[in-house]
């Protein structure tokens, strides 16, 4: 039986088979320490009279059970229930991965795993069921939407193993427990239709195939453990950051990737830091084919390289996005860490002059096949050369026409991509008196975008300094900084951008008044500026 009392405030409950064992403890069977909290309405002591309600040994851990009770003390205002290993709740706030937490989460016994035993993740559990006549089904399940069972991979409706001419639809465990868990229109529709509200019993069996990928890891994994459930997709490829703890799961980690994603094909690791210099970085194959040749789709264009040997992140595809909407048919774009082309293709396809270059060999190699593969192979010169050696070379010789006597006349705009955020803010000393010859109007200089990563509690500030101190000016009053991405904690990647001062771009040219004054670069207007 069940009595409960108020006590300043706090509903305390106790649950007996008949009685309790001497020491006051609940004999076998029962579940210890449940709690039952009231919030008070306008009064502070108050017996509450709660329907008794009997609960036999044998359903003590059942969750529809202790399910029917609470929704008894549910018509009580106020009333929840918080027990030591189930929560059944009548607020709304709780979730339903809260809930399915225990019910619909693989065996205990996985933990540990450290070679991935499909077999092993077989589970049985209790789920209410409606009887219904086969005929009805679509026409019911348009009307039981709230009351149906809402989990991915599992049919909602079943065969009746006792009668072929029925079927049984599945019900929410955490919100059907008996035929009062309808809500009127509910059990009009049922009236309606001739179905009995009567709800039976029915052992499900779950498998590996109904565990979502970050169900499997939790279980897996130590517990209080973080899990590995987000991924950088590249084409075939899974591409994961495994921390220390990760590491003694990493091949069962990359075979579940491998179950759960369709498409993916491989999932690698990384084992080292990007190398600054040709910007790749060593991989470990955890699961699947050893084939890092890859193709992947990005804004409408098409790239194919070897990932293994060159850079490519696809959480940058917003911010080759944003660039590429700044640029206008006809201006100048420079790409000094072009990469297989992320930044130059689209520039190209909107009809830009595009110098693109890398240092990486292979990089080259790919920039020169996907700008045929996207034909603008036409309207992009690609080199291979360091960055300092592409700005005081090629980009000085395009500058010095672009700016020259008839500069005047131009009406594009030049812009200068420095998409390398370990060193990019070191090459930004390339521009310090790249030119010969008398400044021409500020307005027609170039525009550069920098990218830097930075830990400082401002990271646009931080940014501004570290790129005016390498330039000998203050950036502060004529750039703006665009948030590109949160890396890590306390890791962001940002990027910079203001157009060249002649006092910099030019030789024997000082900072005066002329030309530190000019003004700032029409600053871009988006959400994650600072």
């Amino acid at each position: 039986m069940v009595a409960v009392r108020v006590r300043s405030g706090l509903l305390s409950a106790s649950r007996s088979l008949g009685a309790e064992t001497s020491r006051g403890h609940p004999p076998s069977g029962v579940e210890p320490r449940s709690e039952i909290l009231w919030r008070p309405f306008g009064f502070s002591r108050r017996l509450l009279k709660v329907e008794s309600c009997r609960i036999t040994e044998a359903e003590s851990l059942s969750p529809l059970a202790w399910a029917s009770l609470i929704q008894k003390l549910s018509r009580t205002p106020g009333i929840f229930l918080l027990d030591q290993r189930k929560i059944f709740s009548t607020m709304p706030e709780i979730e339903t991965n809260q809930r399915d937490s225990e019910l619909f989460s693989p065996p205990s016994d996985v933990r540990g795993m450290t070679e991935l035993d499909r077999t092993a993740f077989k589970k049985t559990i209790t789920i209410p069921v409606l009887k219904v006549r086969k005929e009805i089904v679509n026409k019911l399940m348009r009307s039981l939407k709230r009351a149906a069972l809402q989990r991915p991979g599992i049919k909602r409706v079943i065969e009746d193993p006792e009668d072929e001419e029925s079927r049984l639809i599945m019900l929410d465990p955490y919100k059907m427990f008996t035929d009062d868990s309808f809500e009127k229109g509910e059990l009009s529709i049922l009236k309606q239709l001739n179905v009995s509200p009567q709800i039976s019993k029915h052992n499900l069996e779950l498998t590996y195939e109904n565990f979502k990928s970050e169900e499997i890891l939790k279980a897996v994994l130590p517990e209080g453990q973080d899990v590995t459930s987000g991924f950088s997709r590249v084409g075939h490829i899974a591409h994961l950051n495994l921390r220390d703890h990760q590491l003694p799961y990493k091949h069962l980690i990359g075979q579940v990737m491998i179950d759960k994603n369709p498409g993916i094909t491989s999932v690698v690791n990384k084992i080292n830091n990007i190398d600054n210099t040709y910007r790749n970085f060593q991989m470990e194959v955890l699961s699947g084919e050893e084939n890092m040749m890859t193709k992947v789709r990005e804004n409408n264009y098409t790239y194919e390289f070897d990932f293994s040997k060159v850079y490519w992140n696809p959480r940058l595809s917003t911010e080759h996005s944003r660039i590429t909407e700044l640029l206008k048919p006809g201006d100048v774009l420079f790409d000094v860490f072009a990469g297989v082309g992320p930044f130059a293709i689209p520039a190209a396809k909107k009809n830009c002059t595009v110098f693109a270059n890398d240092l990486n060999p292979e990089s080259h190699k790919w920039l020169l096949h996907n700008c045929k593969l996207n034909k603008v192979d036409q309207k992009v010169k690609v080199f291979n050369l360091d960055g300092k050696d592409f700005l005081q070379g090629p980009v000085r010789e395009e500058l010095m026409q672009q700016l020259g006597p008839l500069s005047k006349e131009r009406k594009h705009s030049v812009h200068i991509v420095m998409n390398l955020p370990a060193k990019a803010i070191e090459f930004l000393s390339a521009f310090k008196s790249l030119l010969d010859g008398q400044p021409c109007g500020s307005e027609l200089f170039p525009i550069v975008h920098c990218y830097s990563f930075s830990k400082d509690a401002n990271p646009a500030k931080d940014v501004q300094q570290r790129a005016g101190t390498v330039l000998g000016i203050s950036l502060e009053a004529c750039s703006s900084v665009h948030l590109v991405r949160n890396v890590a904690p306390n890791k962001e990647m940002l990027c910079i951008t203001f157009r060249i001062p002649a006092a910099i771009l030019y030789k024997n040219q000082t900072l005066n008044g002329d030309n530190h004054e000019d003004p700032p670069i029409k600053r871009q207007r988006t959400d994650k500026d600072f």
